[in-house]
């Protein structure tokens, strides 16, 4: 190993099978070839562009959407897709049919918890702060009841300054164990709760004197207007927050500060939470986020589960669902009928099905091309034509995880880019499905049964 090339230390970028996906690639409804991100499936991006329209008009209610197709054919990113052209803020919840088998909790309550953190809410509140930049602070101690060689702090006083006025407090100790377990100094801006005696640090004022060399915290002005005021603060929640935040009987603090949490919330706080959160949408204060939630591998859901799916889809707040599924004509899993895809007549009678098509080998030299840019990695013309190649006799996930391990062969002989041998030396070392099972065969008899 003494002849590889010593590497500068760069920070740490983890980049995940989807990360180059940046949308559907429409122009006007039609996809483009190549496109942000994707290649080919131009039938299946069309069609998924009119369910993003649905969607944002609001005419998906009580449907969902069904990807079929073989291994590799782009389900997830379709469906990351659709996520990434609903906006930024919009929940995207990913479960693989087999996470439902929880033994800690029932599988319905596994799907329902998976579609309430698929729908996000976005709360508007107004609260009384006190804010200012903070003139001067005098913490008062006493002895600790139970421990008479030991003082705790009790209260203080904090004189608060903004461009309009100066106002000196008395607070509580609950208040003066946040301005201590916060670092607040002299100098510093800050905002106190009036309800919870909650204290932010906002940062240290612009016209505090130069005291640190270094140090993280941002120079901000001084606060205009009065000291107390009313805030709008936007908190963005998912509906699961929201029930676990009911089910302890806290607030929207005790949510975001920590508590217990529920295994399972009944239907009852649910039900609950449901009209509560309806009421804020009429009052104005929140607004409902519809997200999505992608099952993979929907095959391996039971009768029961599907059961469920059917009738949670048309609930009032249910997120988009999206299931992908690799099956052709397979077993219903907990019953002895045959069905396509493996799932019920009745549950694929309710869906929109859009399906996916083996890639050609264009696609896949392009799709490779995509994912050596997104991973940095430098590949030879005559390397790609070699990649694509085995992607087309074997598969598009196999040629794409031979990169990585390619370019450090490729290190090994002190180049950056990859030629054809560090690719035929990684094929020799990374088996594939095919050569795997042969393997199996020719050594059958030595594995344990």
């Amino acid at each position: 190993m003494s002849h590889v090339k010593p590497e500068k230390v760069t920070r740490f970028e983890r980049i995940g099978m989807h990360s180059h996906i940046k949308g559907l690639g429409l122009r006007n409804g039609k996809a483009l070839p190549i496109a942000d991100g994707l290649v080919g499936q131009i039938k299946a991006r069309e069609a998924a562009g009119i369910v993003v329209e649905m969607i944002k008009s609001g005419k998906m209610a009580g449907k969902a959407i069904l990807f079929a197709g073989p291994p590799g054919t782009g389900k997830t990113a379709l469906a990351v897709a659709i996520a990434k052209e609903l906006g930024e803020d919009t929940p995207f919840m990913v479960l693989s049919g087999s996470e439902i088998y929880s033994a800690e909790m029932k599988k319905t309550e596994v799907l329902m918890q998976a579609m309430r953190k698929a729908i996000g809410v976005r709360i508007r509140e107004f609260r009384k702060v006190y804010e200012g930049v903070v003139k001067d602070l005098n913490i008062k101690f006493d002895r600790h009841p139970y421990n008479p060689y030991q003082q705790v702090p009790v209260g203080a006083k904090i004189t608060l300054k903004t461009t309009s006025e100066e106002r000196t407090f008395t607070v509580d100790e609950t208040v003066t164990m946040e301005l201590l377990s916060k670092g607040v100094n002299v100098g510093d801006v800050i905002w106190i709760d009036a309800e919870s005696g909650k204290v932010t640090k906002v940062g240290i004022s612009a016209e505090a004197k130069e005291s640190i060399d270094i140090g993280v915290a941002r120079k901000v002005p001084i606060p205009s207007g009065p000291i107390a005021k009313e805030k709008e603060f936007v908190y963005t929640v998912t509906l699961h927050d929201l029930d676990i935040m009911h089910a302890r009987r806290g607030s929207i603090f005790s949510l975001l500060f920590g508590g217990r949490e529920e295994r399972e919330i009944s239907p009852e706080t649910r039900a609950t939470v449901d009209e509560m959160v309806k009421k804020m949408v009429d009052e104005g204060t929140a607004e409902i986020i519809p997200g999505v939630l992608f099952i993979d591998d929907v095959h391996m859901l039971d009768i029961e589960a599907y059961s469920f799916l059917s009738r949670a889809m048309e609930g009032e707040l249910a997120p988009i669902i999206i299931l992908a599924s690799n099956r052709g004509f397979a077993k219903i899993r907990g019953t002895d009928m045959v069905a396509p895809h493996g799932m019920p007549i009745d549950l694929l009678d309710r869906l929109l099905i859009i399906e996916t098509k083996p890639y050609d080998e264009n696609e896949i030299r392009e799709i490779l091309k995509i994912r050596a840019k997104e991973e940095k990695i430098k590949i030879s013309d005559e390397a790609l034509n070699y990649l694509t190649k085995i992607g087309v006799e074997h598969s598009l996930r196999y040629a794409v995880q031979l990169l990585a391990p390619a370019s450090i062969v490729a290190k090994y002989r002190n180049s950056d880019i990859i030629e054809v041998e560090d690719i035929k030396k990684a094929t020799e070392l990374f088996s594939d499905v095919k050569r795997s099972a042969k393997y199996l065969k020719e050594y059958e008899e030595s594995f344990m049964k």
